[in-house]
């Protein structure tokens, strides 16, 4: 009816967006046509293609009105005049929501169909969201997971009930009431679903879960062309205890900061200390950014095409692993090794040198320097030679990093990448085998693609996950199911959401950042190994695989023997050496 409000509620995979999507597009029969009623979809998610146009021209090639009148509705919806000629891919989460929303209003609709509008938005966002559909008198279908955003909008909620739909009086507590089945939607910890994320691998020197596994200190990140940095002097700390929540008004600097934490970006001033075998797993806030050039593959076929080298091939472009101008003029320091001059061409392998890392690394002889004739000739492998990572990481740290990197997925040791233990793996995150092996990506719900970029980034038994608005498009059930998950996690966990419900019986530390400051609170941050329980290294049981997942076959450690064992092995082979004299001969399982 008009002026009403409806929730549209169910499972991940039910059709909830198809069918919205469905309505909007006329399939749906007996609706009535876009000639009698319009209908407007608001999508969760502003396709890519349009990124690098200005917000003005984005909603302009809708054909919804004049330049001036789109000016005015985008101001009413908080727009500022620099930010309605800014480019798309410049806006937070929260701001292109409301700018698809604002696109939707301007087509004058007589129906909204809203999927998952409060995604990205702040808790200031949500509640200018709530008094707009409860005042505009547009009739509305929502499809959202967020509880408390149901209870303040929705007049009636339509249920998916087996194959049909089936329409409640009242908002979600009511309708919760009436069904009590469907008290997960309401109650986080209520679901029966269970996700489990593999165990950390062991961290070398990290002796109990209080150490810094990753350190930054006085960071400042502006990125080119802006006038004032996003984030500036920022200091925190992580640890495979931690569990953090990141939070703050849309814009304020939650995503730049994590960016920077794992990678994605080059801070402009500051250190970034990571853990040289540290593995960090990150679910960016636009979870589908993952596999949208995927769509055509099975999960099984994505998950095989992103590991099959031995590395993560979504970590190849982050700019912690570009090698830049200022990078390949330092890499030119001259090092003297046995009395000639040499710069560093490759490095290929790491040892352990005390209590630090020495790295094998070939050589260009340096001859004539300093004159025209100056050349650097490269050298047989013969003349490799080992440096310290003291000397290396000042002029060669992206080459280090790169070491780092693939001795830190050896000692998680390379999973077989077939379908069986995809599937296992999958399973631990809540999607069914069947349509792990044999379902296109393209055809997966929302819900289901964010299951599969949880399972992917999972892959290598990461010690940190960092997860960017984790609440965005799964159901319920799959909430409550993270929720206990990460909670279980043995690694560190750092969240950035704007849902209080999903974290207050999770974490323990609060990054509050606004204005592109953060005040951490909550933190137990210690100088050393801090003092926790001690982490014992676990010897690995299970089957150990090659890049390609072949089956290494690893011998068992042999215990040492005691005194009186040795002096027992001793008469065995004298007696053994008298009996068979000259055709006596020694094996391995004599001593």
């Amino acid at each position: 009816k008009r002026g009403r409000r409806y929730g549209l509620c169910g499972p991940n995979g039910a059709g909830k967006s198809t069918l919205m999507r469905s309505i909007a597009n006329g399939q749906v029969d007996g609706f009535p046509t876009q000639d009698e009623c319009r209908t407007v979809y608001v999508e969760h998610d502003i396709d890519n293609t349009h990124s690098d146009m200005s917000v003005l021209d984005f909603v302009y090639s809708g054909n919804v009105g004049t330049k001036d009148v789109i000016t005015s509705k985008l101001k009413e919806f908080g727009f500022s005049d620099e930010m309605i000629e800014m480019p798309i891919a410049s806006l937070s989460g929260g701001w292109k929501m409301k700018l698809a929303l604002a696109r939707a209003v301007l087509k004058d609709a007589d129906i909204l169909l809203l999927d998952e509008p409060t995604n990205h938005l702040d808790t200031v966002n949500v509640e200018w969201l709530v008094n707009y559909l409860n005042t505009c008198g547009i009739t509305s279908v929502i499809v959202s997971h967020d509880s408390g955003f149901l209870d303040k909008v929705c007049q009636y909620i339509i249920h998916y009930e087996g194959l049909k739909l089936r329409k409640y009086k009242g908002n979600l507590s009511e309708f919760v009431q009436k069904c009590p089945t469907a008290q997960s939607y309401y109650e986080l910890g209520a679901s029966d679903l269970e996700f489990q994320f593999p165990t950390p691998g062991y961290l070398e020197g990290v002796k109990t879960k209080q150490k810094a596994i990753v350190k930054v200190s006085n960071m400042t990140f502006q990125y080119p062309g802006t006038t004032k940095p996003q984030v500036s002097d920022v200091t925190f700390q992580c640890s495979l205890s931690s569990r953090i929540a990141v939070i703050g008004p849309n814009g304020a600097g939650k995503s730049t900061l994590i960016n920077v934490l794992t990678g994605e970006l080059l801070p402009t001033s500051g250190e970034v200390y990571t853990h040289e075998n540290c593995r960090i797993a990150y679910i960016k806030q636009h979870a589908f950014a993952h596999i949208e050039s995927h769509l055509d593959k099975t999960p099984s076929e994505y998950i095989q095409w992103r590991f099959q080298t031995g590395e993560d091939r979504e970590t190849m472009d982050r700019a912690n692993r570009q090698i830049n101008e200022n990078d390949a003029e330092a890499m030119n320091k001259i090092f003297k090794i046995e009395g000639t001059p040499r710069r560093v061409a490759g490095i290929h392998s790491r040892r352990k040198f005390k209590n630090t890392y020495e790295y094998e690394c070939s050589f260009l002889l340096g001859e004539n320097i300093g004159m025209k004739s100056e050349r650097w000739v490269p050298m047989m492998s013969v003349d490799n030679a080992w440096l310290p990572r003291g000397e290396l990481i000042e002029s060669h740290s992206k080459m280090v990093a790169e070491i780092d990197m693939k001795e830190a997925l050896a000692s998680g040791q390379f999973r077989a990448l077939t379908r069986k233990e995809i599937e296992l793996h999958c399973a631990m995150l809540g999607l069914d085998s069947e349509l792990v092996s044999h379902s296109r990506i393209r055809g997966l719900s929302g819900g289901q693609k964010v299951k599969l970029v949880l399972a992917a980034c999972t892959w290598q038994r990461p010690h940190l996950i960092v997860l960017d608005e984790p609440t965005n498009y799964l159901d319920r059930d799959s909430l409550g199911a993270l929720s206990k998950a990460l909670k279980a996690f043995e690694g560190g966990v750092i969240i950035i959401t704007h849902s209080a419900e999903f974290t207050k019986n999770l974490t323990d530390e609060v990054w509050a950042v606004k204005d592109g400051k953060m005040t951490p609170s909550g933190h137990n941050w210690v100088a050393g190994q801090g003092a926790g329980p001690r982490i014992e290294k676990k010897e690995e049981e299970g089957d150990k695989f090659d890049a390609m997942g072949n089956k290494i076959n690893s011998g068992k450690k042999k215990s040492k023997l005691s005194s009186a064992e040795l002096r027992k092995k001793k008469k065995e082979r004298m007696k053994k050496k008298k009996e068979m004299g000259d055709e006596y001969v020694s094996s391995d399982e004599d001593f």
